[in-house]
């Protein structure tokens, strides 16, 4: 009795607690329910759980893009990689809690036990074609600012915003002008943000809402691109993975399937007009534990850093000490480009001040505005409007700096077209695939810049 008592309340607990995670971590389940017509919201007799679509080997994005990036595929599909392809949005981790809390029910499609009731499943039982899983309804959490955003601009002048962001549109994916000063995702304190903005305005006749596969600093400016479906989603997922995690620096950029060229205006000039940067980073916490940083680091002395690859070249230089770079990472870490300017060419880029303080400071007195510039650790940002991200202020003649740094090309595989043209996975030829070249213009700040150097 004492048992079933502790079991129910730790069950109760755990529950609450992953509504809690979910909801503060801006997490959410969107299921592919387009695919089949359904509401992934709904189960077939009980409201407390959610039900995922069936299985279907034709969907899984994540082999599709392992496929287009030349990595061998794995057939077989157990319950928690359905899991993970179904929510890409959902912590692998509280996914697997959900397993070790038996809170994972699946309904088979057999036949013979198509009358039997769910039943808990581990997260290395086989699927088979048609079955569906179920989870708690508590992992249906909605990010709380979705409901909470600020009326203060009507909805027509956002559209006309969002609208205006769009670079590109085919079935399968969007792809936005990131403006700089707007987050990619929503979270405390923030009231509007890229994805949020999206599910509002870029749906366009899907049900479902794009989905972000990468992310853009906040200050950063650039293509950011989204998928329309979970399927091609998921297929974006794998591919921006890969470069995350399988890029190496004896890969020639030219080789690989996705590629991204930066535009950066930076202090100073590097030795060398063009090279090769592969150094290790590695998160290093500051400010008594306050703040933390993405630094160069030995290997040998941290367990958790990560190698990170840029390709880099002088497009133009100026006499007053600005150098134009372009930037091709190879590899996607957090902040790599910034680190790598700052800490290995000692050239950080204009309006960083987190990663070049001194040199801002040292530039200061070169401004005709220096005796305004405020040099403390946290730098005023620049106040932006939801509509005025076309503004010019931030540029090397205004008081303070906006972040230099934008993702002006990429390139990546036509995902449309490829599945149009599949019968299956292994029908997909990667030599064959055809790829999308995307450009982004400068935004106004360093067109500005731009203008005033040349």
């Amino acid at each position: 009795m004492f048992r079933l008592w502790r079991h129910n309340a730790a069950a109760s607990s755990v529950r609450g607690i992953l509504t809690k995670t979910v909801s503060e971590q801006q997490y959410y389940c969107s299921t592919a329910a387009a695919t089949n017509g359904e509401n992934c919201g709904k189960g077939k007799n009980d409201s407390r759980w959610l039900m995922l679509p069936p299985f279907d080997p034709a969907v899984d994005g994540s082999s599709i893009g392992k496929k287009l990036c030349g990595e061998p595929t794995d057939s077989s599909m157990t319950a928690l990689k359905w899991i993970v392809k179904c929510c890409p949005h959902l912590p692998r981790s509280l996914v697997q809690k959900l397993f070790r809390l038996r809170q994972v029910r699946k309904e088979c499609s057999n036949i013979e036990t198509k009358e039997q009731r769910p039943r808990r499943i581990g997260a290395k039982d086989l699927m088979d074609i048609g079955d569906r899983i179920l989870l708690p309804k508590s992992v249906d959490g909605k990010s709380p600012s979705t409901t909470a955003v600020s009326q203060s601009f009507s909805d027509e002048e956002e559209l006309k915003l969002v609208k205006s962001l769009e670079l590109y549109k085919d079935p399968a994916i969007i792809v936005i002008n990131k403006p700089p000063g707007m987050p990619v995702q929503g979270g405390i304190g923030i009231k509007r943000s890229l994805d949020e903005l999206a599910a509002k305005y870029l749906k366009y006749d899907y049900a479902e809402s794009p989905r972000l596969v990468h992310r853009l600093d906040r200050d950063s400016s650039g293509i950011l691109v989204m998928g329309r479906t979970q399927l091609t989603a998921t297929i974006l997922h794998s591919i921006f993975r890969e470069k995350t995690f399988g890029a190496s620096d004896d890969v020639p950029d030219s080789k690989k399937i996705l590629q991204k060229r930066y535009w950066a205006l930076v202090i100073g000039s590097p030795r060398r007009r063009e090279g090769l940067i592969s150094v290790p980073l590695g998160k290093v916490v500051i400010d008594n534990g306050k703040s933390e940083r993405i630094t160069v680091v030995d290997t040998t002395k941290t367990v958790s850093a990560q190698h990170a690859v840029t390709e880099y070249r002088v497009i133009a230089s100026s006499p007053c000490g600005y150098t134009w770079l372009e930037l091709l990472p190879l590899t996607g870490r957090k902040h790599q480009l910034r680190v790598h300017c700052a800490e290995v060419l000692g050239t950080p880029i204009v309006g960083d001040y987190k990663y070049g303080w001194q040199a801002h400071k040292r530039l200061g007195s070169r401004l005709v505005y220096a005796s305004d510039l405020r040099w403390h650790n946290k730098i005023s940002e620049v106040q932006h409007d939801t509509v005025g991200f076309d503004s010019e202020i931030g540029s090397i003649s205004d008081k303070q700096l906006r972040l230099h740094l934008h993702c002006k090309e990429m390139i990546l595989p036509n995902i449309s077209l490829a599945l149009q043209h599949r019968n299956g996975i292994s029908d997909l030829d990667t030599a064959a695939t055809e790829s999308i070249k995307l450009v982004a213009p400068l935004p106004a700040h360093m067109q500005r810049s731009w203008d005033l150097l040349n």
